[in-house]
């Protein structure tokens, strides 16, 4: 059976199973992490909170800025990201390759993270050109975070060396 949603798309379910997909739990205990400079409010699980602030400043001490860019998103947001996609033309295979299906995404967790550093554009692969990234991999696991979509992953996404997930 596919996954239909209330958008006007449809996810395959062999897609799905191919990738090996999981679905994940909206989180309802979240509270606000940061508020953006454009007045976004970022909102985690309160764990994911913590060891969020606890690595942003731990990296600030070495001279590291960390900016938070997306944090969780509910199932309904995820549809509206791929509807939109779609109506710029973009095909669903493609859209699914650099977006997770709704009900599929870590940021549903509240524990996702999308990471940026002031000297490289936002969600693009030179992230790992940087020196926050090189900090990332080097101090993100004493935080509890891993990065969830290196290069090759099993999942099938691009590889997004800005995504990193608290394992509680």
């Amino acid at each position: 059976m596919a996954v239909s949603h209330a958008a006007n798309f449809t996810i395959p379910p062999q897609l799905l199973e191919q990738r090996g997909l999981l679905l994940q739990q909206e989180a309802t205990d979240l509270v606000l992490a940061e508020t953006g400079e454009d007045g976004r409010l970022y909102l985690l699980t309160p764990a994911t909170k913590l060891a969020w602030q606890a690595m942003k400043e731990a990296a600030s001490q070495d001279g590291i800025a960390l900016l938070m860019i997306s944090a969780f998103r509910s199932i309904a947001r995820q549809t509206e990201i791929i509807s939109d996609k779609l109506a710029e033309g973009q095909q669903l295979e493609d859209i699914l390759l650099v977006c997770a299906p709704p009900g599929y995404s870590e940021h549903h967790t509240g524990r996702a993270i999308d990471i940026a550093t002031p000297e490289d554009p936002e969600l693009e692969i030179s992230f790992d050109t940087t020196t926050a990234f090189v900090w990332l991999q080097n101090n993100a696991r004493r935080f509890g975070f891993q990065m969830s979509y290196p290069p090759g992953n099993s999942s099938g996404f691009q590889y997004e060396p800005w995504h990193w997930c608290f394992q509680s």
